[in-house]
């Protein structure tokens, strides 16, 4: 089994750039999940909103998929760090 990526370096891109952290936990498919429901969400908030509300408000649905994404990005690198160290123990 190869070393899954460093789950800092996973968590430093997914926040850049949203998908790309689950594309580095080799799941490229969820990725573009996750940034097609935060295109389609940040989209449909931005039209939906009201005209007096912040564009941080506006774009809040596309901003809330992104955390998600970010979160399991994290935590999927986390979790594969910790199986990989307890298989690759010394015995």
């Amino acid at each position: 089994m190869k070393q899954p990526p460093n789950p800092y370096l996973v968590l430093a891109v997914a926040i850049l750039l949203p998908g790309v952290g689950q594309v580095l936990n080799r799941q490229p498919v969820r990725g573009l999940i996750f940034v097609c429901f935060a295109v389609l969400l940040g989209g449909f908030t931005l039209k939906t909103a009201a005209p007096d509300v912040s564009f941080v408000g506006k774009v809040s649905g596309g901003l809330f998929v992104w955390a998600m994404a970010v979160l399991d990005a994290y935590k999927t690198a986390r979790i594969r760090q910790a199986v990989w160290s307890h298989a690759n123990a010394p015995r």
